[in-house]
């Protein structure tokens, strides 16, 4: 198996780097085991000491993380028809495949700009938006906006990581990745608690 942040910090002075986040943020958009983030983090870091260019590792990570979230946004696609064909009407699974894609109408954009930040998320809601059959053209906007964001924020969170640490590396990386974590889990928790909310039964009318 490849040791992406290994094979990253070999290449950090070589245009070469640039290919591999292309392919890490591709390969990660629908295969979990593929570490991303760090490999990223580790990128940002090194622009602190112009090793890397910062604008060069954002754009690289957004065009392989559009490209990656293509593919199970297809093949939701592709396998959407056949799966509604088993979801008989008035089935527990059939009303949660439309209440997802009456969620999709609604708020489509908040969707899958929130679940770029939450690694199973992501996966989750690129396939199901395939699966009900979610706009071409809303769900290529909503993801150019959505890896765009992400990787801003990645390759910053490493790069702030750096300045801070420009002397040290090793902490450089280990601050990005913490800060990292921590947004994670904000972004998380405020999902958790909307979601609550929202499943909450209105107050009865006087």
């Amino acid at each position: 198996m490849i040791d992406w942040l290994r094979l990253a910090e070999s290449l950090i002075t070589s245009p070469w780097l640039y290919g591999v986040l292309i392919a890490v943020s591709l390969l990660d958009s629908f295969l979990p085991l593929i570490p991303s983030e760090p490999v990223v983090i580790v990128a940002g870091v090194y622009a602190a000491t112009d090793h890397t260019n910062i604008v060069l590792v954002i754009a690289a990570t957004t065009l392989g993380a559009f490209l990656g979230d293509l593919v199970p946004y297809l093949a939701g696609r592709l396998l959407g028809a056949r799966i509604l064909k088993r979801l008989p009407p008035g089935s527990r699974r059939r009303a949660a495949h439309d209440w997802f894609a009456r969620e999709l109408d609604r708020r489509g954009g908040f969707i899958l700009v929130t679940t770029r930040f939450i690694p199973v998320g992501r996966y989750l809601a690129t396939l199901s938006t395939g699966l009900v059959g979610y706009p071409l053209r809303h769900y290529l906007l909503f993801t150019a906006l959505a890896t765009s964001s992400w990787s801003a924020y990645t390759a910053l969170t490493g790069y702030l990581g750096g300045v801070m640490f420009r002397e040290n590396t090793l902490l450089g990386i280990a601050v990005g990745v913490g800060l990292a974590f921590v947004v994670t889990g904000v972004i998380e928790a405020v999902r958790h608690v909307r979601g609550r909310r929202a499943a909450a039964p209105a107050p009865a009318g006087d």
